[in-house]
């Protein structure tokens, strides 16, 4: 008889995951268009203020993935849910473009504190035979976010002033933060006794064993952040406004179908059987993508980059966790997301510098050929030794 997966503590770990990354997309879209309307900045502060969350979400996850198997799982998730609530409040009284912007680095702080003590604790409550599938319903409530969040804050704005929807963003956090204390951990993923020599180590953050995937995470989310940050120029640019606002759904509903299967395919057949698919789909997406001019092909690209990247993401997740020891599993699970985080956050600014030069289209192009890389280096790196981790 399989272990049973969605216990009351999975369900609700993944509810404060969902709840913390949708406050987080509803902001990150619209906080831009804030610092415009508000202080009449340029547009490249405009996109500091929006980027220096995910700086701020670097620092958490460094911060966490040292103590989280110290001070144990649930500590750290409230302490990132008390972080992040009180730094949502404090929205309220950014009467500055500089204050705005060190509330939004403390605000990225908590959310990066939080969501890697979610991620840490889905990963453990989830039966050691079922993690891939564990970690792939899981990740699904950062799908949803990801496509609801920037749907809602962009539609909301067109009825309601910034200020409510900072209101709607902190009754988000405390929602999160009220539901926090059900969590029931068990005592054998309680603190760990630390053995860790003092001063500052690079082993204190970074999981060594979580590198090779991490350095996959980098190339390949550099490619993804391409998409999830210029989708609506290169939809503007082609006179697909109306189609682009569906792009995302269909992205997360081609996620939400295929991960329940992928995640089943991780765990009984290995990693290579799903990673490999993803890959090559991510790439027919991105080559499609760069080809496209109506919404028709919009949309399968979509759906071959939902296919690809959404389930590279959830699998990569837990091969960081499969490869490392068990009372590791927090320090891995960070060292995934601070590579996730550097690519998406970081990647834009150096990807948008070459649209002069190639265009959206040749944008497209080129990332298709990143992500090539990113399977070259991943079948170097993991690929070929995927079977010791079964």
């Amino acid at each position: 008889m399989k272990e049973p997966l969605w216990t009351k503590n999975f369900i609700l770990v993944s509810m404060i995951n969902f709840i913390i990354m949708l406050s987080m997309y509803l902001l990150l879209v619209t906080i831009g268009g804030y610092a415009v309307t508000e202080y009449h900045v340029s547009t490249s502060l405009a996109g500091l203020v929006s980027g220096i969350f995910i700086v701020g979400s670097l620092f958490g996850r460094f911060w966490a993935g040292k103590y989280i198997d110290i001070l144990g799982q649930k500590k750290i998730l409230i302490i990132g849910g008390l972080i992040f609530t009180i730094t949502t409040a404090l929205y309220f009284l950014s009467f500055n473009l500089p204050l705005l912007i060190i509330v939004r680095l403390l605000n990225g702080i908590g959310s990066g504190i939080a969501s890697t003590a979610t991620g840490t604790i889905a990963a453990f409550i989830t039966p050691v035979n079922r993690r891939g599938e564990g970690i792939s319903y899981f990740s699904m409530s950062t799908v949803l976010s990801t496509a609801i969040g920037p749907f809602l804050g962009m539609f909301l704005l067109q009825f309601i002033s910034y200020q409510q929807l900072f209101i709607i963003c902190l009754i988000i956090a405390v929602i999160a933060l009220i539901l926090i204390p059900m969590i029931k951990i068990a005592p054998h993923i309680e603190p760990v006794k630390s053995n860790m020599p003092k001063g500052l180590h690079i082993s204190d953050f970074i999981d060594k064993n979580a590198l090779p995937i991490g350095f996959v995470v980098l190339i390949t989310c550099t490619a993804y952040s391409s998409v999830l940050s210029f989708i609506s120029f290169f939809t503007k640019e082609n006179d697909l406004v109306t189609a682009g606002s569906f792009f995302f759904l269909v992205y997360a509903i081609t996620v939400l179908l295929s991960r329940p299967v992928t995640g089943r395919m991780m765990d009984t057949k290995g990693t290579n059987i799903v990673m490999i698919p993803s890959f090559i789909s991510f790439i027919i997406g991105l080559v499609l993508l760069s080809l496209t001019h109506n919404a028709l092909l919009l949309w399968i690209s979509a759906i071959f980059i939902g296919f690809g990247y959404g389930n590279f993401q959830s699998i990569a997740q837990a091969i960081a966790v499969k490869v490392t020891e068990p009372h590791k599993i927090g320090l891995a699970t960070s060292t995934f997301f601070i590579f996730l985080d550097f690519a998406l956050g970081f990647g834009p600014y150096a990807l948008g510098s070459i649209i002069p030069s190639t265009g959206m289209h040749g944008l497209y192009a080129i990332m298709s050929i990143v992500v090539i890389i990113g399977l070259i280096a991943y079948l170097l790196l993991h690929g070929k030794k995927a079977h010791l981790y079964r």
